[in-house]
């Protein structure tokens, strides 16, 4: 195992018009269906990415209050089966996201925090040799690359948020809680 390379969390998606085609659930099914072994790796079952992850479909570019469910209850029946590639979970001091990238390597993964209340991971899963393609996140998005849109619960610091990549494939995101003490400490500087 490799040592684990940082990514920049970025606070500023300069991407236009990003995620404004919804996936649906019949077209995801007709492209899952056409058979290339990647798209099942990015998408298949127990991917981050995959629009089934919480056993009714949702589509990965809206927002979903992922910390608010217990990954223990939600993921266990792909863990009966060996099929989950992602885990969450949280301590007393932070919230933590792993989750397989498969084939996608560092250069790929993208991890943007919008407007302090969503974490999104999003990268490609293809190589882009078209032009067109390079907006990539205004069309049929899912054709290129993934995305995953988390709610970040009201606690969480977006501002010291730290991502890395194990092995060229291996995302890990850590999320450190506010301390509400010093927050109230600091807010009542602020007011004097």
């Amino acid at each position: 195992m490799t040592s684990p390379k940082q990514l920049e969390v970025q606070s500023e998606d300069r991407s236009p018009q990003k995620w404004c085609i919804s996936l649906r659930e019949d077209k995801f099914e007709n492209f899952l269906s056409q058979g290339n072994p990647t798209v099942n790796k990015v998408f298949g079952d127990g991917s981050l990415f995959s629009p089934f992850l919480f056993r009714k479909f949702f589509d990965p570019s809206d927002a979903f209050p992922l910390w608010e469910l217990e990954s223990d209850i939600l993921l266990s029946h792909l863990r009966s089966s060996g099929q989950t590639t992602v885990d969450w979970s949280q301590t007393d001091k932070e919230y933590v996201l792993k989750a397989e990238t498969p084939g996608v390597g560092k250069n790929s993964v993208q991890v943007y925090v919008e407007n302090g209340k969503v974490v999104e991971i999003s990268g490609l899963w293809r190589n882009q040799r078209e032009p067109k393609a390079r907006e990539w996140k205004s069309g049929h998005w899912w054709e290129h690359g993934f995305v995953r849109r988390l709610e970040l619960p009201e606690n969480a610091d977006w501002r010291r948020i730290e991502a890395c990549v194990n092995d060229d494939t291996y995302l890990e995101i850590r999320i450190p809680k506010c301390d509400i003490s010093r927050g109230k400490e600091e807010g009542a500087a602020h007011s004097e």
